[in-house]
């Protein structure tokens, strides 16, 4: 009977070991994933990703059921418990991504290495518990606890091996900086327009570069990539020596940062198109937030020849355009604006514009870009007729039909608290009942309970009902919002069923801030 006990034993245990495998390996696949995408949200900066965890959903990461069932096989490693624990979660993951629910990076040169670097290392920490495990008289719980800890562990693996990647690339970074900056140098005719502020940079951009491309060949950064890399792979892939204007967006998440873009990109002009709070529990203070994405760096950057525009509709704008010594322009919207549901028109210096975008807001970035414009040679009335052919969707602010005849406000990609509350502004156009969905908003730091207490205050000037989809600072809407109706809810099915009751023809639902 003994000589059989060990190849019994062996076989036993290799089933065993087949198994366990599918169910912790797909664990381990959906937070290899989930983590990578979570790094490559946050643009790999530190600050941004550890600010995560301080909202909602960032917390439930931390403290979940999956978590304390795993904790509890740690001390009860029993193979029913792993296979209930672990096989439920397959199935949760199986309908996630049926669903298009899971969440995983964009492939890049960057997150390939990365993602075989992380499954190679979980493969040989696999088949080396295994291996240790089986020479165990408890090979099952000892095996099972192995898992169990790699899985725990995955998330601080993958940041890990995330940080460990950065002086790699910050190298590789760098190398791309000098070129790009060794490229702009050959081009000593063009015309660099810098846009940064808290808020309206992209809109901004599109306005202006629509409006110059009637007279000039001009090249823009793409979308909303606004980094040093974004920027720098512009002027080596894009740059040529047709163009005449180069309008670069310019953004940033810690002091110096907008002074690095300048440097690259040697602005003539610089933009700033207004400062809040956003960004401001990266950035550590005021002070450094006000020295970046509030303009002080850019301002500084220009050369003495060279001119500064501010949006005369903030605050911190005023302050720096007064501190300001080169050729400077406060740039105020007008009291006529006139907003409708498709278009805003207003007068300036007798000039009548008509433009196609929604909300009185966009009359600050459009005469932001109309400033610009006009330091390059052209004039009001040109200006104008531009931008009577502007596409709609050039604005951050898009006007939808969904199902069931709901008229949708699609406003998503606007996360600050000016947005938000320029978006509501807009709503009084239409006379139905209004009704916004919306997540709290981020990395407002101190600021963040006094701005939640003010979206609430305008949410019930304006609206019928809100949901808010996180609940770090429900509270502080509802305070600021007194009897309206402010629920939480997540549930993409729940908030649906909310809002189709709201689609009589006049009604809207406005859609904010990556609901």
């Amino acid at each position: 009977m003994d000589f059989f006990e060990p190849t019994l034993s062996t076989y036993l245990n290799s089933v065993l070991i087949l198994l366990v495998l599918p169910f912790w390996f797909i664990r381990i696949v959906k937070m290899t994933l989930f983590y990578l995408y979570l790094w490559q949200l946050k643009e790999y900066h530190i600050g941004r990703f550890i600010d995560h965890f301080r909202t909602a959903k960032g917390k439930q990461l931390l403290f979940n059921k999956i978590l304390i069932g795993e904790f509890a096989l740690l001390i009860f490693p029993l193979p029913v418990l792993f296979f209930l624990l672990y096989g439920l979660d397959s199935l949760k993951t199986g309908l996630d991504l049926i669903q298009g629910r899971i969440k995983k990076p964009v492939f890049t040169k960057k997150i390939i290495p990365l993602v075989g670097l992380i499954f190679t290392l979980s493969t040989l920490f696999l088949l080396i518990s295994a291996g240790k495990s089986i020479q165990s008289q408890s090979f099952v719980s000892t095996f099972t606890r192995l898992l169990v800890l790699y899985s725990i562990l995955s998330p601080l693996i993958v940041s890990l091996i995330v940080l460990a990647f950065q002086p790699l690339a910050v190298i590789a970074r760098n190398r791309i900086l000098k070129k790009a900056r060794e490229r702009r140098k050959q081009f000593k005719d063009l015309i660099v327009i810098g846009i940064t502020g808290s808020y309206g940079k992209t809109t901004t951009k599109e306005f202006l570069a629509h409006i110059l491309k009637e007279k000039f060949q001009v090249l823009k950064t793409p979308e909303h990539i606004n980094s040093e890399i974004g920027i720098s792979n512009t002027i080596l892939r894009s740059l040529t020596d047709v163009h005449d204007v180069f309008v670069c967006e310019m953004g940033a998440y810690n002091k110096g940062g907008i002074k690095l873009l300048a440097d690259i990109a040697q602005p003539n002009i610089g933009i700033v198109t207004g400062i809040n709070q956003q960004h401001l529990a990266i950035f550590g203070s005021m002070e450094n937030l006000l020295s970046a994405e509030g303009g002080e760096e850019l301002v500084a950057a220009l050369p003495k020849n060279g001119t500064a525009i501010f949006n005369g509709n903030s605050e911190y704008t005023e302050k720096l355009y007064k501190k300001t010594e080169i050729e400077k322009k406060f740039v105020k919207p007008p009291e006529s604006i006139q907003t409708h549901k498709e278009h805003i028109t207003f007068e300036v210096d007798k000039t009548s514009f008509r433009v196609n975008v929604l909300g009185a807001h966009n009359a600050e970035n459009i005469l932001l870009a109309a400033q610009a414009a006009q330091e390059l040679g052209m004039s009001l009335p040109e200006i104008a007729k531009v931008l009577e052919t502007v596409p709609a969707q050039i604005s951050a602010m898009k006007l939808k039909k969904g199902i069931h005849g709901l008229t949708i406000i699609d406003s998503t990609y606007s996360a600050n608290p000016n947005g938000v509350i320029a978006d509501l502004e807009y709503l009084k156009v239409w006379k139905g009942k209004k009704v916004i969905v919306m997540p709290c908003l981020i990395e407002l730091g101190k600021a963040s309970k006094e701005v939640h207490k003010q979206i609430g205050k305008k949410i019930a000037e304006v609206c019928d009902l809100a949901i808010i989809t996180t609940k770090e600072h429900v509270e502080d809407i509802k305070e600021g919002a007194g009897k309206t109706e402010i629920v939480f809810e997540e549930n993409p099915q729940q908030i649906f069923e909310k809002v189709k009751k709201f689609s009589g023809k006049e009604d809207i639902i406005l859609l904010e801030s990556r609901v």
